[in-house]
């Protein structure tokens, strides 16, 4: 087994310098917003209780998120060893996500200094499913950075600390798979809850099911974009082989998903509102023509994937599953009484700047910290 390195190199490039640019604003409206309130910088309302920070900084970037938890089941559960070196990258972006999750939900709370009363057991509600979603969130954020922990052992040669965490690594491992399959879970049957405010073609009994298998096949997708950008940025070796035995697992998922999705719809009689022209209905076709066409690419060319082919699916598929959680948290609900939402210019411009910090940190952690196996170098096939 190859053993990871960090890839070096200066850090203070073109696009570390724009990120840091876009976080600095993202810093400012943040600060904004603890100052003078919520109300300063977002057009959230009564009727519209959450916007982009839920939709998009949670909702989907713990989708995109959770390329940790598929290689751990991929690894340590199915023990294919062979994925290995996608695990650490992969779980590097996933502390990211999911830590940047939990400073939307922090920057989203109107009382934030009230937050504590979530840790304090007399103020519980064990019966919420949101009580349940943020403790398994900001529990796997823990884990995250504890399993990640080892790079930090290696690079500044903490041995004890490391032998330490190899006791208790199958612990950590054990409630990598299990909490994001609570909480990914959890974010549909949240919407549940809505009843008839969500439009019929997405509020459906399978949402809980529908949710944790799109988080399957998004953090799948994740693992193939990342790998592919940094094997292109940094000239790691071909990973091609790889990618394509995973993407043949998402494929799989992607087709179960499918079959699910467009049951439930006939079942339920909507195949009319699907096709009816309307804007809900060109949504809902959008959303599962991206996913169609990466089924189609991940099946009918599984014999001859190039990066290129790998690349577009995994887009296609992280385009299709955003497009289906944000039709169900933002598109698809209508509160009712005439409420509206569109995000602000602030509050787009924090999550923008969140994203920027990701990559930032991403960049600066892959370059300092033992990240990478080595590979060979790529065979050229021009």
């Amino acid at each position: 087994m190859s053993k990871a390195k960090a890839l070096g190199g200066r850090i203070f490039t073109l696009t570390f310098s724009v990120c840091l640019m876009f976080s600095a604003v993202a810093l400012y409206f943040t600060a904004k917003r603890f100052i003078f309130g919520i109300g300063s910088v977002s057009n959230l309302n009564d009727g519209y209780p959450w916007g982009i920070w839920i939709s998009y900084d949670v909702v989907v970037g713990t989708a995109f998120a959770c390329g940790g938890y598929v290689m751990a089941l991929m690894v340590y559960v199915l023990n294919k060893g062979e994925y290995h070196p996608l695990v650490r990258p992969a779980l590097l972006a996933s502390m990211f996500g999911y830590t940047l999750a939990g400073v939307s939900v922090f920057v989203d709370i109107g009382r934030y200094l009230h937050a504590y009363n979530l840790f304090l057991p007399w103020q519980m509600n064990f019966h919420s499913v949101m009580f349940e979603v943020a403790m398994c969130i900001t529990t796997y954020i823990l884990v995250l950075w504890l399993e990640f922990a080892p790079a930090f052992a290696e690079k500044w040669k903490l041995v004890k600390f490391r032998k330490y965490l190899d006791k208790i690594i199958f612990a950590l491992i054990g409630l990598g798979v299990l909490l994001p399959t609570m909480h990914q879970s959890s974010l549909g049957t949240m919407m549940l809850l809505a009843g008839f405010k969500l439009d019929p073609l997405w509020h459906t009994a399978t949402l809980p099911v529908l949710f944790l298998l799109t988080a399957i096949f998004m953090g799948f997708a994740m693992v193939v974009f990342e790998a592919t950008i940094t094997t292109r940025v940094y000239r790691l070796g071909d990973e091609t082989s790889m990618l394509a035995k995973v993407s043949r697992i998402m494929s799989w998922i992607l087709g179960f998903y499918l079959v699910i999705r467009f049951q439930n719809i006939f079942m339920r009689g909507e195949v009319g509102s699907a096709f009816s022209g309307s804007f809900l209905g060109n949504m809902f076709l959008l959303e599962n023509l991206c996913l169609i066409v990466s089924f189609f690419i991940l099946t009918f060319y599984r014999k001859v994937l190039t990066p290129r082919l790998l690349f577009i699916a995994a887009i296609a598929v992280m385009i299709g599953g955003s497009l289906y959680r944000f039709n169900v948290y933002i598109i698809a609900y209508n509160p009712g009484n005439g409420w509206t939402y569109f995000p602000s210019v602030p509050e787009q411009m924090i999550t923008y700047g969140l994203i920027a910090i990701e990559i930032a940190a991403y960049t600066l952690f892959v370059k300092y910290f033992p990240v990478f196996s080595a590979h060979e170098p790529a065979v050229s096939t021009k």
